[in-house]
């Protein structure tokens, strides 16, 4: 089991950036970030694999968002920029061992917390 703890959290106005970090216990092979908010599912936004070389963006962040991870860190990071009100969500952190359905919650073994992210108009 991997040990994920998210932070960088807060409230920020639209436009603004904000950049969440995620230290795990260790980097899996493929780390993804996800959202949820308030009576909605919960929905990915970014996922990378250890070497950078492959990554996937929802296509609403595309462009607005980048995910980066520190591999002696054990740290992975989401980087968003001129966010809107509608980002407002917890975001989570998350890892897998396969690139495979990159994009469903449900292939992901281990999660953080989660770190609350709001903006305001």
């Amino acid at each position: 089991q991997v040990e994920l703890v998210e932070s960088g959290g807060a409230l920020v106005q639209a436009g603004g950036s904000l950049r969440l970090s995620c230290v795990a216990s260790r980097l899996e092979y493929v780390m993804g970030w996800f959202r949820q908010a308030p009576g909605k599912e919960r929905e990915f936004m970014a996922a990378d694999t250890k070497t950078g070389r492959i990554s996937d963006y929802a296509d609403s962040v595309k462009g607005r968002f980048t995910i980066s991870r520190d591999n002696g860190k054990n740290a992975v990071y989401l980087q968003m920029n001129s966010l809107k009100p509608e980002d407002k969500a917890v975001y989570y952190c998350a890892s897998k061992d396969t690139w495979g359905t990159v994009r469903d919650a449900n292939t992901y073994a281990d999660w953080g917390q989660g770190t609350q992210v709001t903006v305001s108009s």
